[in-house]
């Protein structure tokens, strides 16, 4: 198989493990997953809000999604590793999936949005995105959007930093999608920086640039010879200021016609022509 289409493969059976584990563990706050395939099986890492929910009592649950993934996805020995999601408010899935839900149960879209953005940003997050698109009112699909905080929108930073989830409300006029970006309290954004006003400068000076002979260097005179070439170089020649400056100064024959006389003559001639035409004109009138 090239690995073109092994590329493609991965992905494809990646987004159906998704797409099962959503579905399956919608109640239980799923939150997303890892998966790495090692010479021992597979192992994949589960994010919930309950981890309790997908294990099970007793572990029924987690054998039956260890089973189907046996089974219908065809992993050699999937390991399952259930994470419990410390703060579900800054879990991009978690909450595209409850804003769908409480759109689902009645709720205004413009108060769940804002009720949703506002507690994305009281758990400390640095910018949210929220995103409804489809029939939130009436008959025509439109977009609506809320913003808070900072967020990136393309670059490195968009697909390593903001955490992105998506969901679906399913409404009696259509379905509506939303999307939710949230960059986490602790990333570190490659615009960031920092002012220490009690910084010690010679801490901050590479070891292999010495501090002596950088002041030395500092300190160190200009060479007479450097400095003669650079008023030479500073004085341009009075010569030549003077062949520049002065312009060049045109000669012109008296005797030579020039072109004012030109225009004055073709003046004359069509003030001729205009009276000829005229006592003509008056000829033929009288006759």
């Amino acid at each position: 198989m090239a690995d073109e289409q092994r590329f493609i493969d991965d992905g494809l059976q990646r987004t159906q493990i998704d797409e099962f584990f959503a579905s399956e563990l919608s109640r239980a706050g799923y939150g997303g997953m890892e998966v790495a395939k090692t010479p021992m099986g597979t192992q994949i890492v589960l994010k919930a809000e309950k981890p309790g929910m997908v294990i099970g009592k007793g572990g029924k649950n987690i054998r039956q999604i260890t089973a189907t993934l046996e089974s219908e996805f065809e992993l050699d020995d999937p390991q399952i590793d259930v994470q419990e999601v410390e703060t579900p408010d800054l879990n991009a899935r978690i909450v595209a999936d409850r804003l769908a839900n409480a759109l689902e149960r009645g709720w205004y879209f413009r108060k769940a949005g804002h009720t949703t953005i506002d507690r994305i940003m009281d758990s400390g997050a640095l910018g949210a995105e929220i995103v409804l698109s489809g029939k939130v009112t009436g008959a025509r699909s439109r977009v609506e959007k809320f913003n808070r905080g900072y967020i990136k929108h393309n670059g490195e930073p968009a697909e390593e930093i903001v955490d992105t989830g998506q969901a679906v409300s399913v409404m009696k006029l259509g379905t509506i999608g939303v999307t939710v970006k949230i960059i986490p309290p602790d990333a570190e954004l490659p615009d960031d920086f920092r002012i220490h006003e009690d910084a010690d400068t010679d801490a901050l000076i590479p070891e292999d640039i010495p501090g002596d002979d950088v002041a030395a260097l500092l300190e160190e005179p200009a060479d007479e010879e450097d400095v003669e070439v650079d008023d030479a170089a500073a004085e341009p020649d009075e010569e030549v200021v003077e062949a520049t400056s002065a312009p060049d100064e045109e000669v012109i024959d008296e005797d030579e016609p020039t072109d004012d006389d030109e225009a004055d003559a073709l003046d004359d001639d069509i003030e001729a022509e205009a009276a000829a035409l005229i006592e003509r004109m008056e000829a033929e009138g009288d006759q």
